[in-house]
């Protein structure tokens, strides 16, 4: 099925190439596949809650802790921890967008469809299967260095102003889409520390570059404008989670104004979730990404 969003923004980027997108994209993980998720030591997963909110969440553990046993199945071993907003939603069947990422390489994969919880673990039956290309990537490697056990969990309405400034400092982000009958998506933003404005309490804007020009992300956003951001503290373990509402601007005159973007995203939060020690282990920083623009 093609993903009428991904046509919508295809045609206002002046994409002319037909049948270019997530309907293109199989459902098979292949061998490489396979071994790329079992040496993984992080994903990113998201899902909507019953009340449509979507929240973008992290699984953490060794390598080994996520597995494909099959051509159409991805397990984790593992389930979201408490006061991730991602909390007991899989003890129901829904739709969910994974990202597995590894920052040592720069390397990358996504895998869609549908997750359940089965007996403490996430099953889940793939209905897309990709891998994305390492542009704005940091490299980051998983030290054995052990952080604070996970606290509770901290629920604000807007951002408090240490969570404004770590995600104005931030140089990597994780957002979550969704859009009804064709799934969710999740997928990485990077760039240099600064590229996420704080416009306000509640707001956010951040530039969006060029990729692989699929669209996934934006084309989920045209159809569903709530979405899911997860900013990771990379050296204490935090995990921020936002929920609100995109839009995306294009206008050409706006985005010139910063280096490298086609076009801009406001964002406006309805709620924050910060949790600390989520992330188990420190990750110590390598260095940025050739592509970022200054």
């Amino acid at each position: 099925m093609f993903h009428p969003g991904e046509q919508i923004v295809q045609r206002r980027a002046g994409l002319t190439v037909g049948g270019w997108g997530s309907a293109g994209v199989g459902a098979s993980i292949p061998q490489v596949a396979a071994d790329f998720l079992a040496r993984q030591r992080l994903l990113v997963i998201v899902a909507a809650d019953e009340t449509g909110a979507a929240w973008a969440g992290a699984l953490t553990g060794p390598p080994g802790f996520v597995t494909a046993p099959d051509d159409r199945t991805v397990i984790a071993d593992r389930l979201p921890g408490a006061g991730d907003p991602l909390d007991g939603l899989f003890r129901t069947e829904r739709p969910v967008g994974v990202l597995a990422i590894d920052p040592a390489t720069r390397r990358r994969m996504r895998v869609n469809g549908h997750a359940r919880d089965d007996g403490g673990r996430l099953v889940i039956r793939t209905e897309q299967v990709y891998s994305n290309c390492p542009k704005y990537i940091q490299t980051r490697d998983a030290t054995d260095e052990a952080l604070p056990e996970r606290g509770p969990a901290q629920v604000t309405g807007e951002l408090t102003a240490e969570q404004q400034r770590r995600i104005a400092a931030a140089d990597t982000f994780f957002i979550g889409t969704y859009a009804q009958g064709l799934g969710a998506d999740a997928s990485h933003r990077g760039g240099n520390p600064g590229f996420v404005t704080v416009t306000g309490s509640r707001t956010l804007t951040w530039p969006d570059y060029a990729g692989n020009a699929m669209y996934m992300t934006l084309g989920n956003l045209e159809l569903e404008p709530r979405c899911g951001l997860l900013f990771l503290g990379w050296d204490d373990g935090h995990a921020l989670h936002l929920t609100g509402r995109a839009r995306v601007d294009w206008d050409p005159e706006r985005a010139a104004s910063v280096p490298g973007a086609q076009r801009l995203i406001d964002f406006e939060v309805d709620q924050a979730i910060e949790v600390s020690g989520a992330i188990p282990q420190r990750w110590s920083f390598g260095g940025y990404s050739r592509f970022n623009p200054a």
